[in-house]
Order: C-alpha cells, then sequence, then structure tokens
C-alpha cells in the first residue's frame, strides 16, 4: 500500500509517517517508480506506536515494542526491553501521582483555612451548611421563608 493508504488505515498524516521513517521507526521500501510502499506489518507497528502515544508514552519509548514486533513476537510488549519501559512508566506515573496528591492536600488545607478566615470575618458568621450535601445554604433574610 501506498503511504496515503497507510496513513488513512493508520488513523494519522503522511507527514507523520515519513517523521516515523526519519527516526527509524517505520522501515520504507519503494517500488519501480520510486514510490514509498508498505504492508500490513506497517499498519501494525503503527497501531502499536499510536496506542503507546495514546497513552502518554513518548515516541522513542515506543522503539523497544516496535523492534519486539519487527523481530516476530506475537505482540509488542513480549520482549525484555518492552517491558522494561513498563517498569520506567510505571514508576514515573507514581511518581507523578504521589505528587499530584500532595498538591491536592496542600490546597484542600488552604482552602480550609481560607474558609475559616472567611468565615470569621463575615459579618453574619459563618454561612448555614445542609446537613446533607456540606454546601453552604442561601441566607434567608427576615422576613423571607426558606
Amino acid at each position: 500500500m501506498r503511504i496515503g493508504e497507510l496513513a488513512e488505515r493508520a488513523g494519522t498524516t503522511t507527514r507523520t509517517l515519513r517523521y516515523y521513517e526519519s527516526r527509524g521507526l517505520l522501515t520504507v521500501r519503494r517500488d519501480a517508480q520510486g514510490h514509498r510502499t508498505f504492508g500490513e506489518e506497517d499498519l501494525r507497528l503503527l497501531r502499536q506506536i499510536r496506542m503507546l502515544r495514546d497513552s502518554g508514552f513518548e515516541l522513542e519509548e515506543t522503539r523497544p515494542f516496535v523492534e519486539c514486533l519487527r523481530a516476530g513476537h506475537p505482540e509488542g510488549d513480549s520482549c525484555p526491553d518492552s517491558l522494561e519501559v513498563y517498569r520506567r512508566k510505571l514508576a514515573e506515573l507514581d511518581a507523578c501521582i504521589a505528587q499530584l496528591r500532595s498538591v491536592r492536600r496542600e490546597v484542600g488545607e488552604r482552602l480550609a483555612r481560607a474558609e475559616v478566615d472567611a468565615a470569621a470575618r463575615s459579618p453574619h458568621g459563618p454561612e448555614p451548611r445542609c446537613e446533607l450535601t456540606g454546601r453552604a445554604r442561601p441566607r434567608v433574610d427576615e422576613g423571607e421563608t426558606a
């Protein structure tokens, strides 16, 4: 198949395919007229790359999976180098999650302090809270009914 058809079937652009070629992720064959030609195996490699990229992997991190498929393995993640990339990515994700939890905790503490400070400064005292949702209830002024 030609580059346009491969790009369409892989859900990408010809420009991306040329870039992958320049990075050595796609091996290009040429027909007698010099046109790039690709096979089903190339589509399989591109689907592996796209799945990994959609999951947050950098392009270079996809290389061991591509090489694993090129070596004839049924899956790109059945080789030791691919498994090592998975391990590194999980460690990276765990570190990000820990950092986000820390930031969330800090923001929550700041919010709690700010709410206490705001309630103390309010001329009407703290906002009434709904017992079921914990959300502030609108104030009812004198003479109004809820």
